[in-house]
């Protein structure tokens, strides 16, 4: 009955629906024999025979599907597959005794309440089912001559341009070409304000778009996606197993042999049939089954609620137990791309100094250029005419007021132009001239994201007291983003070796370290870490194929709820198994006591199944785990 649940990874197929339709059916059928059976008894106790075999021909309807399941489980065991076996014995049993009621009622109850167990496991995977609509959906696909034909989205691929308007779905992973809007992207990183988008911005697939016209270059398609990936992910829990679980499988032979011992000796001792059915049937471990990939399934979907995609649910466990923190600094605790931080300038009107320094950076590759470009609009861009980029020191080229030049102070030397004294300052800088005379100094540096100082001190509050910021960057650079977040612990210029080493070392000396990056260097880092988180879906494909986590906002602050999460669902995962392991013992206990009277296994049949709704409600309470992201007084 439960062989094929058992290695359903998702929905099930037509085939399967057919089976489980015969099943109950055959159930029903069985159910009204059975009830016209002791109506008969009852109306003439004198003529047994027809009820008997009222209750015979009930019985043999459900014995089919149960002797089935149980020869396809010896074929293929499985710890899942013993329920099968005991319940085909139990009826066996059952039959050489002569109580045809219990032969009859019993795979009956058992059916109803698998029934049941696959209706709560397919919820789960309607839910994945559904996520994976958002998948599927129409794309406006920009031809080469610009013409717009309507394609569905699994027919896109990486370069392909799409074009979406107020209302529509994002068709894929991508990046803007053309456009600004606001989109919502609740359904994938969990943030209730909407993302405000621009050129150059990435954007992922099933968000929706509330307004503005987006021209988007397709990136990521299908499995590859944000939302591709949740959707795997959330399927492979239900495959996940904890250590009590793999320990029984180990020994599932051992566990079927003492179950048949102890229905034996129970049967020596009361002498009462009954009492060795009610063990056989009370053994069947489907509760502790059933309670990791219960909870495995409620966790992996809640942190992909929240934005945070768990590549294995096994570091749902992991998570709960972690004392250090080794971070990067790079696209991690700062944003990754550089900024205009001040400006000096004896100049007091600066609007002019920013246009030049802008239309000046948009004629150059360099990322201080690139960097500069966006500090104002594209229409204000002033008309630049004979551009010359001098490689490694910056750009010269004519605007209507005469001659600009933008670049490094060595720039300047070579055109003869005296500059002011320069400033000290931990990062680039770029000086700005027009017509022979010197405008400002720009001042340019990574700068910190605004909730790493909070989501660092959450983290301590959590236990991961001891942290290490771990960079390639300049060591005067990394004190003082160190000074800013809290960290005491730094080691500067290391290489990716260097970042591999320091993370063994941390294992090494006791410590059970979270390892946070997101560039190729720190892969290596990644996977050596008890649990490696990436920031960002866009981040380096090796640093994501390295990571257990990934945050898809790379806001820090998701970390603590990654900590948090792992230890609501280690506790959830404890309680289902103490149901699981404890009302199995104790219903064998009082089955083998003959305590549970004459019914004894239809009774044992009624609780076991009690106790699998109790695993599934259990784990479904870790649906209401919900942390939203309140605004920081940055952001205010």
């Amino acid at each position: 009955m439960t062989a094929q649940t058992a290695a359903a990874p998702s929905m099930l197929s037509s085939a399967e629906q057919r089976s489980a339709a015969r099943q109950l059916t055959l159930a029903m059928l069985a159910l009204g024999l059975l009830g016209l059976g002791l109506i008969w008894r009852w109306l003439s106790p004198e003529q047994t025979g027809v009820s008997q075999l009222l209750l015979g021909f009930a019985s043999i309807l459900v014995a089919v599907p149960v002797m089935r399941s149980a020869w396809y489980s010896l074929r293929y065991p499985s710890l899942h597959g013993i329920t099968d076996q005991l319940i085909a014995l139990a009826m066996l049993g059952a039959w050489a005794t002569g109580d045809l009621l219990t032969a009859a009622l019993l795979p009956i109850i058992m059916i109803f309440g698998h029934v049941l167990e696959e209706r709560s496991v397919i919820g789960s995977q309607e839910a994945i089912h559904a996520l994976g609509k958002l998948t599927r959906s129409h794309a406006r696909k920009v031809q080469a001559d610009g013409a717009i034909v309507e394609v569905d989205n699994g027919t896109l691929k990486a370069g392909d341009l799409v074009e979406v308007r107020a209302g529509d779905r994002v068709p894929a992973d991508g990046r803007v070409l053309s456009g600004q809007a606001s989109l919502d992207t609740a359904s994938i990183t969990g943030e209730s304000v909407p993302m405000e988008v621009a050129v150059g911005m990435q954007v992922f697939g099933g968000a929706i778009n509330l307004d503005g016209l987006l021209r988007i270059e397709v990136t990521r398609t299908g499995n590859e996606s944000t939302l591709g990936k949740v959707i795997a992910l959330m399927q492979s829990a239900e495959r996940s197993k904890p250590p009590i679980t793999r320990l029984l499988e180990r020994y599932a032979g051992s566990y079927m042999v003492l179950v048949l011992l102890l229905a034996a000796v129970t049967w020596f001792v009361t002498n009462d049939a009954q009492a060795m059915l009610a063990v056989l049937v009370a053994a069947c471990p489907c509760a502790l089954v059933l309670s990791a990939p219960a909870t495995a399934i409620a966790g992996v979907a809640v942190a992909a609620r929240h934005g945070i995609l768990i590549r294995s649910s096994a570091f749902l466990e992991e998570l709960a137990d972690l004392t250090s923190l080794v971070v990067d600094k790079t696209g991690t605790l700062t944003f990754g791309t550089l900024r205009l931080q001040s400006i000096d300038s004896p100049l007091q009107d600066r609007s002019h100094v920013l246009k030049l320094a802008a239309s000046l950076g948009s004629a150059s590759s360099h990322p201080v250029s690139r960097a500069l470009a966006g500090l104002v609009t594209q229409e204000h861009f002033l008309v630049l005419t004979d551009i010359h980029e001098r490689q490694g020191l910056g750009v010269v080229a004519n605007t209507e007021q005469g001659e600009a030049a933008l670049g490094r102070p060595e720039l300047f030397a070579q055109l003869g132009i005296e500059t002011s004294a320069v400033p000290e300052h931990d990062g680039p800088i770029a000086g700005l001239a027009l017509n022979g005379e010197f405008l400002a100094w720009l001042l340019l540096a990574d700068t910190v994201k605004p909730e790493a100082q909070f989501a660092l001190s959450e983290l301590r509050e959590l236990g991961l007291g001891r942290q290490l910021l771990l960079t390639g960057d300049r060591q005067s650079v990394a004190q003082t983003l160190a000074r800013d977040v809290g960290i005491s612990d730094v080691e500067a210029q290391a290489l990716p070796e260097d970042k591999l080493n320091r993370v063994l070392a941390e294992i090494g000396n006791g410590f059970r370290p979270m390892v946070v990056g997101d560039g190729i260097n720190d892969s290596l880092a990644l996977k050596a870490g008890v649990v490696g988180v990436a920031m960002g879906a866009g981040g380096a494909d090796i640093a994501l194929a390295s990571a257990d986590i990934v945050l898809i906002g790379s806001d820090l602050r998701r970390l603590g709820t990654c900590v948090r999460l792992s230890r609501q669902c280690r506790q959830t995962l404890q309680v289902n198994v103490i149901i699981g392991l404890g009302w199995t013992l104790a219903i064998v206990a009082f089955a083998a006591f003959g305590w549970l009277g004459a019914a004894g296994a239809m009774i044992a049949a009624l609780l076991h199944n009690l106790s699998t709704l109790l695993v599934l409600g259990n784990a479904g309470r870790l649906l209401r785990f919900q942390e939203p992201l309140l605004k920081l007084k940055e952001e205010t």
